[in-house]
């Protein structure tokens, strides 16, 4: 490992290029980052998770489980914020680590982060289609198997009656369509992204103000049910088990950080960014969760498809279910926008640095976007949507996120006994201890989601795997920092 730290980034040199970069435009306000951070961490989870962490662990307390879990990726956040204001560039944790842990360590991370985002963009928009059917279904249109779905895709009951998908056309178009968008520049994404979650914020605050008179505040009672003997079956054990299983729906805010080079003042707003779409996302989620968990009992979302239906029929606002279903389609493309915007921009540092080849860090001559990464990632990650089974490999998301949190946690720490008099921006409070509690949160997640299915881990090790063998082949021998320092 000693040998291996010669081959890392100095930080003078990364800020001085940042600053001078003309690669990538610079537009992005401290409004522009907090709606990236929005649009990738609210999703389809909100809709779904709470009811089902209400009804099997924590009762009404799930709201208190949304605190914790956003207690926890807060000390990743907060270390996340630490390195994009200091080193504004577009590759997020994989620059990170290059700057503190070498190369080798940084090529495992950018390769981790680009299956995170293809496989996270892919599992997305797959969901994106089936809400739009479900949507459109509303209105009497119904939409053919056929091209709605892949073959892995068809639900058992279709199978049963001879009906098999072909191809999952829905997702293939919005991956294609938001990848488009890309192209044409960060300032027109960055605009569609501002509409799609006003739209989505906008149903999340309908639901709570109006579910607020439907309250039944007997259905709080008990607020922490009693713990059944089992650990994480309610009690305060159940609390602690919801937290982490509700913890998945805050993940997303580090793509914000893949943005820093198209920040106007990174410095300044990076931290806004991660910081203050965490916050906004906290308050919505706890608010949802205790008028959700207020108007049906918790035990109503037991074994419940769609728990927020629930909650909706209870309330008997008929025209709410189509309009919540309208959010989170909304919801679902902006999180496959953010995931393909951090998926283009890692690929596109990792290009720079000559661990790739250099086509794809070519910047559109006229939209300064990466623009060959993202024709090369609308292709990969519809055929994946279109084609794949993408339940096997859907989990792997979160497990390449929180291993790119830990590893960032542990930068924060080694920069800081290693360079501490360096100016910081943002500076990480209570360090040691954040970064630690940082480690010990994800790495303890990261642990439980392995040992419950260890396939997540095999198919992670086995991408790794075959990222090792492309950087001994290609990128030991491209590296530009190994040239430099030959």
């Amino acid at each position: 490992m000693a040998f291996e730290l010669k081959y890392r980034k100095d930080i003078s040199q990364l800020q001085s290029d940042a600053a001078h970069s003309t690669d990538l435009k610079r537009t992005l306000g401290p409004m522009n980052l907090i709606n990236l951070g929005i649009g990738a961490i609210i999703g389809a989870g909100l809709f779904s998770l709470t009811g089902i962490a209400a009804a099997e662990h924590a009762g009404p307390a799930v709201s208190l489980s949304f605190v914790l879990a956003a207690l926890g990726c807060a000390f990743a956040g907060l270390c996340y914020a630490e390195f994009a204001a200091m080193i504004p560039v577009a590759g997020s944790a994989y620059t990170y680590a290059y700057a503190t842990l070498g190369e080798t360590l940084a090529w495992v991370i950018g390769w981790d982060l680009v299956l995170e985002y293809a496989v996270g963009a892919s599992t997305v928009a797959v969901s994106w289609s089936a809400y739009l059917a479900k949507f459109l279904a509303y209105f009497n249109v119904h939409l053919p198997t056929a091209l709605s779905m892949s073959y892995w895709q068809t639900p058992p009951e279709l199978a049963a009656q001879g009906s098999y998908g072909i191809i999952n056309l829905p997702a293939v178009f919005i991956v294609f369509a938001v990848s488009l968008l890309l192209i044409r520049g960060i300032q027109e994404s960055a605009r569609a992204n501002a509409i799609v979650v006003f739209l989505k914020v906008a149903v999340v605050i309908i639901f709570i103000g109006l579910g607020f008179a439907y309250i039944n505040a007997d259905n709080y009672t008990p607020f922490i049910p009693e713990n059944t003997g089992s650990f994480g079956h309610f009690g305060w054990s159940g609390v602690i088990k919801a937290a982490g299983m509700v913890f998945f729906a805050f993940i997303g805010f580090d793509a914000v950080s893949t943005a820093a080079q198209e920040a106007k003042n990174p410095q300044k707003d990076m931290p806004i960014g991660i910081l203050g779409s965490l916050v906004i996302c906290t308050i919505l989620y706890v608010l949802f969760s205790t008028v959700m968990t207020g108007v049906a009992n918790y035990t109503d979302f037991k074994g419940a498809a769609a728990p927020v239906a629930v909650a909706i029929e209870k309330m008997g606002i008929t025209w709410l279910g189509p309009a919540i279903n309208l959010a989170i389609i909304a919801g679902y493309s902006s999180v496959i926008l953010v995931m393909l915007l951090g998926q283009s921009r890692v690929f596109f540092t990792m290009s720079k640095d000559g661990l790739l080849p250099k086509l794809f860090s070519d910047s559109h001559p006229k939209f300064k976007t990466p623009w060959k990464s993202n024709i090369l990632f609308a292709f990969v990650v519809s055929l994946f949507a279109g084609f794949a089974p993408i339940a096997l490999v859907g989990e792997m998301t979160s497990v390449g996120t929180l291993f790119a949190f830990v590893v960032v946690c542990a930068a924060v720490l080694m920069l800081r006994y290693k360079e501490p008099n360096r100016e910081r921006p943002f500076k990480t409070p209570l360090v040691p201890l954040v970064p630690i509690l940082g480690i010990l949160s994800c790495g303890a997640l990261l642990v439980s989601l392995c040992v419950s299915d260890w396939m997540h881990a095999a198919r992670l090790f086995v991408w790794l795997g075959i990222g090792q063998v492309i950087y001994v082949m290609y990128s030991k021998k491209h590296s530009k920092i190994r040239a430099a320092k030959a």
